[in-house]
């Protein structure tokens, strides 16, 4: 599984450089330098506990904005370079398995933000790896859904796993994709997943509206 965090780490970094560092992200503001400053300061500034503790987010965007400012092949070799020893992303098992989402999903934030992006062919092996995060974190990515939502594999018959359990009386809506499309939708990517949809269009649309991922 750590292969696949490293493969997409580096195929990240490989297009940041095509991209140019003023190139747009899925991202809200973000250019691809801010993205690229983002990991950076998440695998080795203090500062990275604002992205989940709300009053440390002036740190962080402090922390991110002076990164920013480095130079930008030296930006990009530092993310290519991975954490420092001390970072518990240095682990490998454990920030392999907490990278792979991470790189995977901002490396597509990069592609489907430029006009001519295509869906990606991944591995049969690299979308299993996809479909075993579906499986494990899509409930916690998924919990913000107002519906339920079952996630099932377009590239695997029968493959197919609840995210998240009606809500009140809301409907199930079925995901269908192969599972980085899956994956696009739990983190909130919808408008530029080309997953399918079935189930009451009301539900479909109140998913598709939905706030998803961290």
């Amino acid at each position: 599984m750590t292969s696949l965090a490293t493969a997409e780490r580096n195929r990240l970094c490989d297009l940041a450089l095509v991209a140019g560092p003023d190139a747009p992200t899925l991202c809200g503001d973000w250019t691809v330098r801010d993205l690229l400053a983002h990991l950076v300061v998440r695998e080795s500034h203090p500062a990275s506990v604002g992205i989940l503790v709300k009053p440390a987010e002036r740190l962080l965007e402090s922390a991110q904005a002076r990164v920013a400012r480095e130079d930008f092949r030296s930006l990009v070799e530092r993310v290519r370079s991975g954490p420092p020893v001390w970072s518990p992303f240095a682990v490998p098992v454990l920030g392999g398995l907490a990278n792979i989402a991470e790189y995977t999903v901002h490396h597509e934030d990069v592609r489907r933000a430029q006009d001519s992006w295509v869906p990606r062919h991944l591995s049969q092996g690299e979308q299993d790896v996809l479909w075993r995060l579906v499986r494990t974190v899509g409930r916690g990515l998924g919990a913000r859904s107002p519906v339920g939502v079952v996630a099932e594999r377009a590239d695997v018959a029968g493959a197919r796993t609840r995210v998240r359990r009606r809500p009140g009386s809301a409907g199930d809506v079925v995901v269908r994709g192969t599972p980085l499309e899956v994956l696009l939708v739990l983190y909130g990517r919808q408008d530029h997943s080309v997953a399918a949809y079935d189930g009451d269009p009301a539900d479909v649309a109140r998913l598709t509206g939905a706030d998803l991922g961290i």
